[in-house]
């Protein structure tokens, strides 16, 4: 296993176990007495630590044993045998059983501890042979051993590469290689062919060093290219010599003296990245009108933001290097010929505030035909891969030419991803935005009951292959990766698990694996930014926004209405649908006496302006209007249909702000939470879930409040005390407002995002040049778990009944 620090190896857990045995055995012994009755035959953490804190046996918490249990993620019973799955630190997992009868410990591999999993569901399982996916033996990556390492992969390859070029000059040849074939449209950009091999290049770059330097630093590059060229170097090395000088004097440093701070600085000026696909196909993709329609919210605005910002990174970048050449951003997502009055049965649509940026739009087609209906993003699978052929097709057309990088986005956009990367071989990024697994708890183990409704087992396929096929993955906290001591992340939750009588994962993905990087997106700053400044605000909206919270007409806009207008208003604003937990927000109101004499709530949430399709969110609406009955809300809650206008929702946080209000959002786990960042990007105080990416935006107390949604009581309470502290202190208010907004401007903002992705694509893009050739394992590998597993799985998904 790997080692909990850099020193010292985390004792053996088998010899833990037997030590704590040796101290504790009577009060062990009866530990397994009071877990082994419990029905079905397996235990989560919770529950684990309830029964260990129960009774006599609590005196163990503070031992070995109560170490060992508190790191336990699962345990299975099949007595006389108790198996444990331990989780020291994020990342490290160790499995032991122990025989209640004579108490010897044995050390399982991951397949032995999977396969007792099985049989703790159903017993036939016993003796079956399954097929498992163990991508390990073909990982070629370096691999840190320290957590603080997990989600600063470019940092890890970059001090890789450095050192293997420092220990041999020899490791350099493949830069050099890079570096001739960097070209656009089939011209080259950094250098020609009189440079073949490192000391070639070592005499061209100092014989123009020498030049450049007695150049003046503004003289641009037309005045000098023509004598570099001559040399051997192309014209992409700077605008004009002072730049050119600076590159040149950064890859001679590299050379003499490799260091990962200049490699990557270096690599970050190559000239690579011109074309970009972004793929998201699920949902109603569009500029507007759509927010709040099934499976369409917060990645439409990530991904549109950041296709501006990237956009302008990359001019910026081009334009620093001398050329003169137009980047193209494209977005690929799914044409809806039924775009119920929105502009997703457009083919191609430009993104407002770029030059160059598109969305394109291809249509999912069968044997009769092209589809029309919308498709929830759970019944996707059947019609992808002839979607990426489509693609495929399209993009080659409107580029006339490969992309340089492709970014899926959520499973579908990334399977997708996969099959044109895999296609054209080039640089992929994974952007997962949710994992489902983990939204779900027990969906691999109990797959077959979920997989009429949500077919999880083509999704769960499809992630594994996307996760291990991509050059490098971008979350948006580490939490994402490797959850926290206490909770598992949710790609860790892909490093091993089993969906009984389908196949085992023994080795599915390694959060320590070079390839994860943390980049936080932000939040659009010319639509989000404080309440206080008053000369940007929208003042035209107010009318609007009036009616919006406080109109006593009810309708299919807003239901409920709130008396007493002096009160603040607690917030919040999702999709209608179990995770997001919006009716648990509400039921915590309407529970608590104490909170709804403070302040009032409204919630934007779902669409009653239509009949949803989406059976969850008809569910959620069923019980919404359960609690307004239940709790008598109406008087100080107020039920608002999804508002579509994204500039609009930006002065109606600030409005919402003016009332010396909160947002509140309240999902059981939530992988980033862009709404978090809006609502403290203008300024208003913000309580969201500890589960997830939230718990690393927020420092709780200081910038705001973590509040556990399974918790609603003390979530309340937590709203109350701030609510009362600001009603007898308003300095209490503000200062919590403030702290949010610099928390946002330190961390959080879209300008050092588009630098960081970009450095990324470019890095990547040479790590995966350099290893080609050790890759072609892993390749085949995926290929024949597609063709074996995720197209059989995807065909057997329904295809969607036309209207």
């Amino acid at each position: 296993m790997t080692a909990c620090n850099g020193l010292t190896r985390i004792p053996n857990l088998q010899n833990r176990f037997e030590d704590a045995l040796r101290q504790n055995r009577d009060d062990i012994l009866q530990f397994f007495s009071r877990i082994e009755g419990r029905e079905p035959g397996r235990l989560e953490h919770q529950d684990l630590v309830a029964a260990l804190e129960a009774g006599e046996t609590k005196k163990l918490a503070g031992g070995a044993f109560g170490e060992i249990i508190i790191s336990t993620q699962e345990a299975i019973i099949l007595s006389p045998w108790f198996a444990f799955a331990v989780r020291p630190q994020p990342g490290v997992w160790e499995y032991v059983r122990v025989n209640k009868n004579d108490l010897i410990v044995k050390e399982l591999t991951v397949s032995e501890f999977l396969h007792l999993k099985e049989q703790s569901l159903d017993k036939t399982l016993n003796g079956i042979s399954l097929l498992e996916l163990d991508s390990e033996p073909f990982n070629v990556s370096p691999k840190p051993t320290l957590s603080k390492w997990i989600g600063n992969g470019i940092e890890v390859l970059s001090r890789h590469l450095s050192a293997k070029m420092f220990q041999d000059k020899d490791n350099l040849q493949p830069l050099v290689n890079y570096l001739r074939q960097i070209s656009y449209k089939g011209k080259p950009l950094l250098l020609n062919d009189k440079i073949v091999s490192l000391d070639t290049l070592l005499t061209a770059l100092t014989e123009v060093y020498l030049y450049l330097a007695a150049l003046p630093r503004e003289t641009p590059h037309s005045e000098y290219e023509q004598k570099l060229v001559e040399i051997g170097l192309e014209p992409g090395w700077g605008e004009n010599a002072g730049v050119a000088l600076d590159t040149v004097e950064m890859l001679l440093d590299l050379i003499q003296a490799p260091d990962p701070l200049t490699l990557e600085r270096f690599l970050g000026t190559v000239p690579s990245t011109f074309n970009v696909v972004i793929l998201s196909p699920h949902g109603y993709f569009a500029q507007a009108n759509v927010l709040g329609f099934p499976d369409t919210g917060g990645q439409i605005v990530y991904i549109l933001d950041q296709v501006r910002a990237m956009e302008q990174e990359m001019l910026r970048r081009i334009k620093k290097q001398g050329l003169d050449i137009k980047p193209r951003i494209l977005i690929v997502t799914r044409l809806l010929p039924d775009a119920v009055g929105t502009t997703c049965g457009q083919r191609l649509e430009e993104v407002e505030g770029t030059e160059h940026s598109h969305i394109i739009r291809v249509p999912f087609r069968t044997e009769k035909g092209i589809v029309r209906r919308w498709i929830s993003r759970f019944e996707v699978w059947p019609y992808l891969e002839t979607f990426a052929e489509d693609v495929a097709n399209e993009l080659i057309g409107e580029l006339q030419a490969k992309p340089d990088l492709i970014i899926g986005n959520y499973s579908d956009g990334n399977i997708v991803a996969s099959i044109l990367a895999h296609k054209w071989g080039v640089t992929q990024c994974t952007i997962a935005h949710a994992l489902e697994k983990t939204k779900y708890p027990n969906s691999d183990l109990n797959w077959k009951k979920f997989d009429e409704k949500y077919h999880f087992s083509s999704q769960f396929t499809a992630d594994l292959i996307a996760m291990n096929q991509t050059d490098f993955i971008i979350t948006s906290t580490f939490q994402e990766i490797a959850g926290n001591k206490d909770t598992v992340g949710q790609y860790e939750s892909h490093t091993a698990f089993t969906l009984p009588g389908l196949y085992r994962v023994v080795h599915g993905i390694d959060v320590f694996d070079p390839k994860f990087n943390i980049v936080p997106p932000g939040a659009d700053m010319s639509v989000y930014f404080p309440y206080t400044e008053e000369k940007r605000r929208l003042a035209s909206f107010h009318p609007d926004i009036e009616e919006l919270l406080y109109s006593s007409v009810e309708n299919k806009e807003h239901l409920c209405v709130l008396k007493d207008r002096s009160k603040p208003i607690i917030f919040s604003m999702a999709r209608l649908d179990r995770v997001k937990n919006i009716t648990g927000l509400v039921e915590w109101y309407g529970k608590n006496k104490r909170l709804r004499e403070l302040v009032n709530l409204v919630v934007v949430a779902g669409d009653r302006r239509k009949e949803s399709k989406d059976a969850e969110e008809k569910e959620e609406m069923k019980k919404m209007y359960g609690l307004i009955e239940t709790y008598k809300l109406n008087g100080q809650f107020r039920w608002i249909s999804a508002q579509m206008d994204r500039v609009r929702n930006g002065e109606l946080y600030r409005c919402i702000a003016d009332t010396r209000g909160a947002f509140v959002q309240p999902a059981f786990y939530e992988a980033f939470g862009l709404t978090v960042v809006e609502a403290m990007t203008c300024g208003l105080p913000t309580f969201a879930t500890l589960h997830g990416g939230p718990a690393e935006i927020i420092v709780h107390g200081k910038s705001g409040f973590h509040i556990d949604p399974y918790k609603g009581d003390k979530a309340a309470e937590l709203l109350v005390d701030f609510f009362e502290k600001s009603k007898a202190d308003p300095n209490h208010w503000d200062t919590i407002s403030k702290a949010g907004l610099q928390r946002i401007e330190e961390k959080y903002t879209w300008q050092i995002y588009s630098d960081k992705i970009l450095n990324l694509s470019r890095v990547y893009g040479f790590w995966k040049f350099a290893t080609s050739n050790n890759r072609k394992a892993t390749k085949r590998y995926l290929e024949m778990f597609y063709a074996l597993k995720f197209r059989q799985l995807a065909g057997s998904v329904p295809l969607a009944v036309e209207e």
